[in-house]
């Protein structure tokens, strides 16, 4: 972590422009899981204990093509006032002569919180004018959006262009000191796990994994193409035909790193109440569909993470959702909870969600809060959110 943090900088009597990941699930305009707010009140209450005044930016959702009612910021200001235990001004848009004059009538300890950055267009485009116009808000720039730090938006990049000090918050840091020295300098041995539907999407990610971890344990839709590469029949599993050959390298190139399920759980529908048996990985029939790894495999990847010192952790490894074939990825979440003196990284997404739901989140090191932030770290990739911050 070479960046400057809040703690670098003094920020007594300024008014503090922060790029918070607020983007949360909502219904009927409430937030329905805090988690992502909850994340960034270090860094707020930080700053406000300093003197500072807080003007907070983010997006919510995917809005079409300007405001939508239903990715309103006004649930999130609400749910942010009850956390911190102070008012909360939620402003009618992110930029403009209004907004100008609300933000510069600001005193110390004040909380404002702009409206969702995406209702213009000009934020996903990074367009300078726009990037230029959020900069005025502020006379200090922090960044703690880890999940949205892989985007080269106007609020995520293109403020800097303009604004400094520009310095990473206690979120961000959090995340690229957990994640980067598991990258650089982990404690052995280091294993990887890695499951959700698709290789495509994880390919760079295992591979530069590999050239880095002692094992790396596959489950999840993915293995299924493994299975394909190794000559099994998977039935009417999820495959993705054209990773098959990537498939077939990974094996061939790295036999002593990948560790792939030995048995399954099938159905012959993809259904929450769907009959489930357990079949060894060369048995699956011709009508069945893998939705879980088997017991089988839950002892033989427990007992690879049993001497485990690191252990990366992303995507589930069966259908979690449905009760019936979660018992794989919970069995997991145990095997990590019951490390006790491993570091345990649970990367964003699918894998965090499980670990919450699995009721073991306390046990784990460190959840990410970016599921496609991490992986492109994970693939070596530099994240333009941190790249554009000050460094140390």
């Amino acid at each position: 972590m070479n960046k400057e943090t809040i703690k670098d900088i003094d920020v007594n009597g300024k008014r503090v422009l922060v790029r918070v990941d607020f983007n949360v699930p909502m219904e009927d305009g409430q937030v329905t899981d805090d988690r992502r707010i909850r994340a960034a009140l270090p860094t707020i209450q930080y700053l406000l204990d300093h003197g500072a005044s807080v003007v907070l930016m983010s997006h919510l959702g995917r809005p079409k093509s300007g405001p939508e009612p239903k990715f309103a910021m006004d649930g999130v200001a609400v749910r942010l006032g009850e956390l911190l235990d102070r008012p909360v001004k939620k402003l009618d848009d992110c930029v403009g002569p209004e907004v100008e004059k609300a933000v510069k009538a600001m005193q110390p300890g004040d909380v404002t919180l702009l409206e969702n950055t995406r209702f213009h267009a000009e934020e996903k485009k990074n367009d300078p004018d726009f990037a230029a116009q959020l900069a005025a808000l502020g006379e200090v720039y922090v960044n703690d959006a880890f999940g949205s730090a892989h985007r080269a938006h106007a609020s995520t990049a293109g403020v800097t262009d303009t604004l400094r000090p520009a310095v990473a918050g206690f979120l961000i840091e959090k995340e690229l000191e957990y994640l980067g020295s598991a990258l650089a300098n982990p404690a052995r041995p280091f294993l990887a796990i890695m499951g959700g539907a698709k290789i495509s999407d994880k390919i760079a990610v295992i591979e530069n994994l590999l050239a880095k971890v002692d094992s790396l344990l596959i489950g999840g839709g993915m293995a299924n193409t493994f299975f394909v590469a190794q000559g099994y029949n998977v039935g009417q599993s999820l495959v993705e035909e054209e990773a098959v050959e990537t498939a077939k390298k990974l094996l061939a190139d790295h036999a002593d790193k990948l560790v792939l399920p030995v048995d399954c759980v099938v159905a012959n529908e993809f259904k929450a109440d769907a009959a489930a048996t357990v079949v060894p990985v060369d048995e699956v029939p011709t009508d069945g569909m893998i939705l879980d790894i088997g017991p089988a495999t839950i002892a033989h990847f427990s007992n690879r993470l049993a001497a485990a010192k690191t252990v990366v952790w992303n995507g589930p490894m069966g259908v979690f959702e449905f009760p019936r074939f979660a018992e794989g990825t919970f069995a997991i979440a145990r095997a990590l909870a019951g490390l006790a003196d491993a570091t345990t990284i649970i990367g964003g997404g699918d894998s965090a969600a499980a670990v919450e739901q699995s009721g073991l989140a306390e046990k784990m090191s460190h959840i990410s809060t970016g599921g496609g932030a991490s992986l492109e770290f994970l693939e070596g990739k530099t994240l333009p959110g941190v790249a554009a911050l000050d460094d140390k």
